[in-house]
């Protein structure tokens, strides 16, 4: 049996949460292995709903958690986190969570800084939550962070915290905000240690000994590829690599482990905040498919964009994404449309593209070409068999699989767990 990652396939928010949940029964161990606590996934288990975003999926499910050193943590989110699940009745404990020793950690100044760059920048600011997850990478990359580690050395902890306000409070004072001092920063780290150190560890040798087993591992993706800072729309990404391959070095296992890959993506299309968006309706079918999908983000509230489906820019995540079959989710959501349309290109200043160029002038200028497929009158919704489907319902599906060149794996008709038809098993490899 194969381990599995699951990542998104358009700009986040595609429903992970649920696909997760529901492949985590399968699984022994589920992975976080980048972003933080900006992503968000719902899952519906039982009548209750959970929203996570810095836990693993799997913890619902009474599945061993780990989040790796890919993630960067605020240990005050994590902190209520935590307890807002445990209010819920999801004990999570040092035995249901590991942490890895070397993930960095989001400090208020962090915070501070996104929200005093994104105030900045007026019309043109990026879109960001403000959560200070684009300033804790960059200190990673810098080899300044603050890891987890750390707060077991007190003495470490405040000489490296004399480095990082030397960087941070002179931009602060440049972009008019507030100072931190030393002393604040070292007594909310030191409060919060008791708490962490418990949960860390070397989790790359757990993983090595899980692989050794033949334990199944399921890896979970925040965000999705067009959000990756190398491979999406940038500079409208996130701060980490949203990829597959980033499934090894964000957790410590070779990429020879990772398995099979699944991407999931919705049925239409939808993006939260700032950045191109070729097949973005503003007109009634847009409001009605946010109105029906019920998008709404689950960390920022704001309410989603809402496009066709764009075949071109998923086939392209596809591609460098590593992705080897599909998560279709929200089919129910297009029942009742007369008719539905699937980008297949671009146009741009005369020249078609069969991919979205990395050029921000091109990326914005961007015009779809469509293909116009016939809608279903019926209901999808709590389908769990491809006998449920309607007859243009699974010829839209095909078309998708055509036009992305991969296959539908798995297709979901509702956020309830068990409304999910299952192609093929994607533990099977």
């Amino acid at each position: 049996m194969a381990n599995v990652a699951v990542i998104g396939a358009q700009w986040g928010d595609e429903g992970k949460g649920k696909i997760v949940d529901w492949l985590a029964s399968r699984a022994e161990i589920v992975v976080r292995f980048h972003g933080g606590h900006n992503a968000g996934h719902t899952l519906v288990v039982g009548g209750e709903t959970y929203k996570l975003s810095l836990l693993p999926s799997g913890l619902v499910r009474g599945k061993l958690g780990i989040i790796g050193n890919g993630v960067v943590i605020d240990p005050q989110a994590l902190a209520e986190e935590i307890a807002k699940v445990g209010a819920q009745g999801l004990r999570v404990t040092p035995a249901t969570l590991r942490i890895a020793e070397n993930a960095a950690l989001i400090l208020p100044l962090h915070g501070a800084i996104d929200r005093a760059r994104e105030a900045a920048r007026g019309e043109r600011k990026l879109g960001t939550t403000g959560r200070g997850i684009g300033p804790a990478y960059e200190d990673k990359v810098a080899r300044r962070a603050i890891r987890v580690c750390d707060l077991a050395e007190p003495d470490t902890l405040a000489r490296k915290l004399d480095e990082l306000l030397l960087h941070h409070n002179t931009l602060l004072k440049g972009l008019g905000a507030e100072a931190f001092t030393k002393q604040e920063l070292l007594d909310g780290l030191l409060r919060h240690a008791p708490a962490i150190l418990p949960h860390a560890e070397p989790v790359w040798e757990r993983l090595d000994e899980a692989r050794r087993a033949g334990t199944r591992i399921l890896f979970e993706g925040a965000q999705a590829v067009m959000l990756d800072v190398d491979h999406g729309t940038y500079p409208f990404v996130t701060s980490s690599n949203a990829v597959a391959g980033n499934a090894a070095s964000g957790s410590g296992i070779g990429p020879n482990a990772i398995g099979f890959v699944l991407g999931i993506c919705k049925a239409y299309a939808t993006r939260v905040g700032s950045g191109p968006f070729p097949t973005e309706l503003t007109d009634a079918i847009g409001e009605r498919l946010g109105d029906r999908g019920r998008e709404y983000g689950v960390v920022t509230g704001r309410r989603r964009r809402c496009g066709w489906f764009d075949a071109a820019l998923v086939r392209q995540a596809v591609k460098v994404g590593g992705i080897q079959g599909l998560a279709l989710t929200k089919l129910d959501v297009l029942d009742g449309l007369a008719e539905l349309k699937v980008c297949t290109g671009y146009r741009i200043g005369g020249d078609s593209f069969h991919y979205l160029p990395a050029a921000q002038g091109a990326q914005a200028a961007a015009e779809p070409v469509y293909e116009t497929l016939a809608g279903w009158p019926e209901s999808t919704r709590g389908a769990r068999s491809w006998a449920d489907l309607p007859a243009a319902a699974i010829k839209y599906v095909r078309r998708i699989e055509e036009l992305t060149e991969a296959p539908v794996t798995l297709l979901s008709t509702s956020p309830e767990r068990d409304d999910t038809i299952m192609v093929r098993d994607p533990f099977e490899g």
